[in-house]
């Protein structure tokens, strides 16, 4: 079970950096490529459009990290960050959607002789372009106040 206290303590987990409003960008740039992939992918090669499809939820949640200032490499510690610490500005909801994606992609990639249930992998497709569209309006809502606000809360975890 991964907690924020050990995300905070790992080797490539939750760092503080600059905020960057330019990586930011950059990564929804990165997120609108992997939808067009996904798009494009979805009914020619089933495992290269789910791992899209999962990419494109979380470029678009790192743009937001990248905003704050926050780094981090461990993918279960970026989604743990953003239920623990984003909980503003995304919903439990909007939570699932990226948990289930990030566990389909994880069986799609690793576990080659498991079935994907065609539910799963339409619930994640479908909803990858709202998740998309609202972590850009998380950006663009997103001020100093909540910024400084995430850090301080943050820094309290990091030793």
């Amino acid at each position: 079970m991964v907690s924020l206290k050990w995300c905070c303590n790992a080797k490539d987990g939750i760092k503080l950096i600059e905020p960057n409003e330019n990586l930011a960008r950059g990564y929804i740039d990165m997120a609108e490529a992997a939808i067009g992939t996904m798009n494009r992918e979805r009914n020619l090669n089933r495992q290269f459009a789910i791992s899209a499809c999962y990419y494109s939820m979380y470029y678009s949640l790192y743009a937001t990290l990248m905003k704050i200032g926050i780094k981090c490499e461990i993918h279960s510690c970026t989604l743990e960050f953003m239920k623990t610490l984003l909980q503003d500005f995304y919903s439990k909801e909007d939570f699932k959607i990226i948990k289930r994606a990030f566990e389909v992609r994880n069986t799609s990639q690793y576990y080659v002789d498991k079935i994907i249930a065609d539910e799963d992998v339409n619930f994640i497709m479908d909803n990858a372009p709202y998740f998309l569209t609202k972590s850009k309006e998380i950006l663009s809502k997103l001020n100093e106040k909540d910024i400084l606000k995430i850090r301080t809360e943050i820094f309290g975890w990091i030793n």
